[in-house]
């Protein structure tokens, strides 16, 4: 039905962390200590969501999501206990994609990182203080976000010195790379080293998209108004 979402749940070796993940929508994803709390979670972000569909030209058929799915439970690694990150591949993350699947899930991957391109232009320089991340300010934050995804980028054999990243030119010839390397991969049915496409997909999503909403909730520039 159009409004139901599929959703796994990743457990922690030790039960510590759970994480809800959409696998239909690259980068919505969010743990918790349960899995009811972790899916509660997860739809909270739905609205937040919402604007990266948009961003893709995909929010006719995500607008009206509110019914769960859990399709699926598979256990994660240590890291998921640690972090209450997905770290661990799911049966889907390992399922064949066709050309078109993949290329709907590139679509939203770069709808992501339009988003966290935007919400950078917008923020203050100088972040909220608070637990998460110390005290980086938004430049920290980018280039934390950037060195993660760069590193990834080595399992595609997409080399990227960090500075070039900070250009515009610069990020987008590397995200071209990045795209076609995965595409390269997925025509030979290969994986990213060890990592599904479907995986390397959703996490870049993930992690981009987590940056980009801790910049919106650390943003000064209402107070300072």
């Amino acid at each position: 039905m159009a409004n139901h979402i599929r959703v796994t749940l990743e457990i922690g070796p030790k039960g510590k962390k759970v994480v809800a993940v959409a696998p239909d929508w690259p980068g919505l994803e969010r743990g918790a200590t349960i899995g009811e709390a972790a899916i509660e979670r997860l739809l909270s972000y739905v609205p937040r969501y919402a604007t990266v569909t948009k961003l893709a030209g995909m929010e006719g058929a995500f607008a009206t999501i509110s019914v769960v799915d859990v399709v699926e439970h598979y256990p994660g690694t240590g890291s998921t206990d640690f972090w209450g990150i997905s770290f661990g591949f799911s049966s889907i993350d390992q399922q064949a994609m066709s050309g078109e699947a993949l290329e709907r899930e590139l679509t939203l991957m770069r709808a992501c990182w339009a988003f966290f391109d935007d919400v950078r232009s917008r923020v203050s320089a100088e972040m909220q203080r608070g637990p998460r991340g110390g005290g980086r300010d938004r430049d920290q934050i980018v280039r934390h976000t950037f060195a993660a995804e760069r590193d990834w980028a080595k399992k595609l054999g997409v080399l990227t010195p960090q500075d070039v990243m900070l250009t515009d030119e610069g990020l987008n010839t590397y995200r071209e790379a990045y795209c076609n390397a995965i595409r390269a991969l997925h025509s030979l049915s290969e994986m990213a080293r060890t990592w599904p496409l479907r995986y390397l997909i959703r996490h870049t999503a993930y992690h981009t998209l987590d940056h980009a909403w801790e910049m919106e909730d650390k943003d000064l520039t209402a107070k300072r108004a």
